[in-house]
Formats: C-alpha cells, sequence, structure tokens
C-alpha cells in the first residue's frame, strides 16, 4: 500500500457557520459541500480549491474541544509571505507567530489562529 497523496485535513469546530466564513474569507478556500452526517447529529463541510477538498470541518462530534482544537495546524502553501502577512494585517487576525520564520531549507512561514483556535500555517517554498 502507497500514500497517493493529501486528501484534507479534518478540524472539530464548534460553530461551523464561522469557520465556513473564515476559510473563505481569510485563507481564501470556496465551500465544495455541506450536509449532515448520516448520524443525523453531526454537520461537515468540505472547503478546497480547484474543486479538490483541503478542510473538512466537523460539528457536532465532540463539544470539549481543547483550545488549540484538534488538530495542531494546517499549512497552506503561498507565493508570497510578506504580501500574505500585510494582507492579513489588515484583517486582524490573532497572531501566533506573526514575523516569517525561515527554515534551514529557504522556506518561509507564519502562523494565525482560525475562529477555533486551531493553528493555521501560511508556508512559501
Amino acid at each position: 500500500m502507497a500514500v497517493l497523496g493529501f486528501e484534507h485535513v479534518g478540524i472539530q469546530v464548534k460553530h461551523i457557520e464561522n469557520s465556513i466564513t473564515f476559510y473563505k474569507e481569510i485563507v481564501g478556500l470556496e465551500l465544495l459541500d455541506q450536509f449532515l452526517h448520516t448520524d443525523g447529529k453531526m454537520k461537515l463541510a468540505f472547503l478546497g480549491m480547484n474543486k479538490k477538498v483541503i478542510v473538512e470541518l466537523i460539528e457536532g462530534y465532540n463539544p470539549n474541544l481543547p483550545e488549540e482544537g484538534k488538530v495542531h495546524h494546517v499549512a497552506f502553501l503561498v507565493s508570497d509571505i510578506e504580501a500574505e502577512k500585510k494582507r492579513l494585517e489588515k484583517l486582524e487576525v490573532e497572531w501566533i507567530f506573526p514575523e516569517p520564520t525561515r527554515l534551514p531549507n529557504g522556506a518561509r512561514y507564519i502562523f494565525f489562529k482560525g475562529p477555533e483556535g486551531e493553528w493555521i500555517e501560511f508556508y512559501e517554498k
């Protein structure tokens, strides 16, 4: 068995509509699908780009989420970290690591919080 590629990250949230708005307006994803789970309790939303799911939001699975959420972070590839930092500053996101950090391979990243406290990374190769 071999991994074929990245599918999506599932993020448990308390308020799915707030998270959908955030991932659309702040991160820049599009809402691809949204429905009630077959259990009749959980709400699911799938967001991504070019018809490819990147994030699945799950409401109703666990109402007692820790502050940092159930996923440590989700990373999105960007082409210009400085431009994204300026854009996010105007949108008044809550920063974790606002200054771009450069890795030994030359890549840079910044971290900010989503509406449920989840950590979001913008990553520039």
